[in-house]
């Protein structure tokens, strides 16, 4: 990360508050939606997440992690699963690892 991201980053994870964390809080969600359409700067991306909140209280998010180590596909299907297994699929997103780490060597032998 370099200096200008690394202190976006920061000030990003200070304005969370303990709430923003909560993974089920929907007793607002209209009202959150309204000013945030109603705002004049479109929302920073990294902040909204479409189909869940498993990646919001992460540190670091995923994709994040992903482009500042300039992974490739699968290694990155790989880091997005490892970090969400237990909040969203369960068993199913650890043999879908199983199964990308397959694939990735397969690819590498293919080299």
């Amino acid at each position: 990360m370099n200096t200008t991201e690394d202190e976006k980053y920061h000030r990003r994870m200070q304005a969370q508050s303990p709430k923003e964390e909560t993974i089920c809080d929907f007793a607002d969600y209209p009202k959150k939606v309204e000013q945030k359409q109603s705002s004049s700067a479109p929302p920073n991306p990294l902040d909204v997440q479409v189909g869940g909140e498993h990646y919001k209280g992460m540190k670091i998010q995923p994709v994040e992690f992903i482009t500042a180590n300039n992974l490739g596909f699968l290694e990155g299907c790989i880091i997005k699963r490892i970090c969400r297994w237990r909040a969203k699929d369960g068993l199913k997103d650890l043999e879908k690892i199983k199964h990308e780490v397959d694939l990735l060597i397969e690819m590498e032998k293919r080299k």
